[in-house]
């Protein structure tokens, strides 16, 4: 089955670097204010997912623990029918992501799925 969501390799780069100073490390995407629609890196256990989150994928990060991306089910609502790709981009990004201070933030770069996409995705 094909993914929901992939990383770049400066993603994957940056989380291997991350790891080594935070430990293990999630996303959450919430679709709020505050830099909301970024997704957000957390060591795990420092973000609380519930009942109103989705797990989308769980992504091998290199020589990094997996990591899980989830994302708020109001925000998953509208981006079901997406792929997302998380890259990293320059800037500084919300002060409550783990990247912060590393003079980079993570960005979702989004497509529409294909109709087979779709269709292994139970979303057709």
């Amino acid at each position: 089955m094909s993914e929901k969501v992939e990383l770049t390799e400066s993603a994957v780069e940056l989380l291997e670097r991350l790891e080594q100073r935070h430990g293990p490390l999630m996303f959450h995407q919430s679709g709020g204010c505050c830099d909301g629609s970024a997704p957000m890196c957390y060591p795990v256990g420092e973000f609380m997912t519930g009942d109103s989150d989705v797990l989308l994928a769980t992504l091998p990060a290199g020589s990094a623990t997996p990591v899980e991306f989830w994302m708020s089910a109001s925000q998953y609502e509208y981006w079901k029918h997406t792929h997302l790709t998380v890259d990293v981009v320059p800037g500084r990004g919300s002060g409550f992501s783990v990247e912060a201070p590393e003079g980079v933030r993570f960005l979702i770069r989004s497509r529409l799925m294909s109709s087979d996409e779709l269709q292994e995705h139970g979303l057709l």
